[in-house]
């Protein structure tokens, strides 16, 4: 391995944007070039001297010409060495063999430069990921160092996306098949008992019937919730959009639910300002929306004597809010409220058989019509903020 290599592999931490530092070998190989240039070049300009020198002995015209010349300049310039053609020459091959030199030694430094890049970009490549490339450099190595860093930067981040991915796999089937087989457990227990014949009673067996019923039903809830999760998770899945009056939506929830809330004690107010608010969107699918958030607010929230449906059309979009004046739902709760299969109490499922997936539903429709969803819950109040694009112009009456 290059000695330079090894000296750059002390300190990949570094991660302050720093000058590159040429090692000892490499400040030799300038000097090397420098030298080696100077000579080529001083070897050149005897060369030319010598020839011109013999152009004009040999040439009166020439000679004429050139001394025009020297004595414009001379009379220009106010400096006598110009006079001399001899001394006019050297001064342009000074001139020329400082410029050769400079763009010799310049082009060799770029490539020492790029040199170290790619030993740091080596580095990274061995599984380093974490590691950048510090220097600071202009022009256009400035710019491959910098989209290198972007490069890397995007890969990692890919990289954990798709960790990510994995990971949020993982844990859906691991809850899904923890969710199917408290359930399956107990239909196979009490259809075991009807099949050896221990239901002692007409009323045994019934009940066995009934519990294995239910549980089927909670299965195939799971199940159905499961297949509408991962389509609303799509994102290339196609929504039947169309315009509709979400007043009238809202208001019709209210009193499709207005029997159930009285029969707990809650009552359900529904407000619009305006009183018929337009918008596009999947009917069919909002309406599963606001079906989770009423039930929701029906079955854990406790105490509630109130469920408020509000929609307001504003300047920019459209914001309905769900609310109860139920108990409140903690702080570290709502940070993973629409996370799947999270629930604020673990005996919430077993009380009610939700799935845990209806809020995360509920959020995938929302996206999909461009929307956004947030929760707060504090003063006696849980509150959803819905908010929707309002009607494109061009369904407008």
């Amino acid at each position: 391995m290059p000695k330079w290599l090894n000296i750059f592999s002390i300190n990949k931490k570094e991660s302050n944007p720093k000058r590159i530092q040429l090692t000892s070998m490499e400040v030799s190989e300038l000097l090397v070039e420098g030298i080696f240039t100077i000579l080529i070049m001083l070897l050149l300009n005897v060369a030319i001297i010598m020839i011109l020198s013999g152009i004009l002995n040999d040439s009166a015209e020439l000679v004429n010409i050139v001394y025009t010349l020297k004595r414009w300049f001379s009379t220009q310039l106010g400096s006598p060495i110009f006079y001399s053609w001899r001394k006019f020459l050297i001064l342009g091959l000074f001139i020329l063999d400082v410029w050769v030199v400079y763009w010799r030694l310049m082009r060799r430094y770029r490539q020492m430069q790029m040199r170290h890049i790619i030993s740091e970009l080596h580095y990274i490549t061995m599984g380093n990921l974490d590691h950048r490339i510090p220097f600071e450099l202009n022009g256009d190595l400035g710019n491959v160092v910098n989209s290198i860093n972007l490069l890397v930067d995007s890969t990692v981040k890919a990289i954990e996306d798709e960790r990510q991915i994995e990971k949020s796999k993982d844990e859906l089937i691991s809850n899904v098949s923890h969710d199917l087989r408290t359930p399956l457990t107990s239909i196979i227990g009490y259809l075991g008992l009807l099949e050896t014949g221990s239901a002692k009673t007409k009323e045994d067996e019934m009940k066995y019937i009934h519990t294995a019923y239910e549980k089927a039903k909670q299965m195939k809830n799971l199940v159905e919730d499961l297949f509408e999760y991962t389509k609303v998770r799509f994102p290339n899945v196609e929504i039947a959009k169309a315009k509709f009056n979400m007043s009238s939506l809202l208001a019709q929830m209210a009193i499709d639910f207005a029997l159930e809330a009285e029969k707990i004690g809650v009552e359900i107010i529904y407000n619009s300002q305006p009183e018929n608010v337009m918008m596009l969107g999947d009917t069919e699918k909002l309406v599963r929306v606001f079906d989770n958030l009423i039930s929701n607010a029906l079955k854990y929230g406790r105490g509630a004597t109130k469920i408020v449906l509000d929609i307001a059309e504003r300047t920019d979009e459209i914001v309905i809010y769900v609310k109860n004046d139920g108990e409140n739902i903690p702080e570290e709760s709502l940070k993973h409220l629409f996370d799947r299969f999270y629930r604020v109490e673990s005996s919430r499922s077993k009380e009610t058989g939700g799935s845990g997936l209806g809020l995360a539903i509920t959020k995938g429709i929302v996206e999909l019509h461009d929307g956004t969803i947030g929760a707060k819950s504090e003063k006696g109040w849980t509150t959803f903020k819905l908010t929707f694009p309002k009607l494109p112009l061009e369904y407008l009456d």
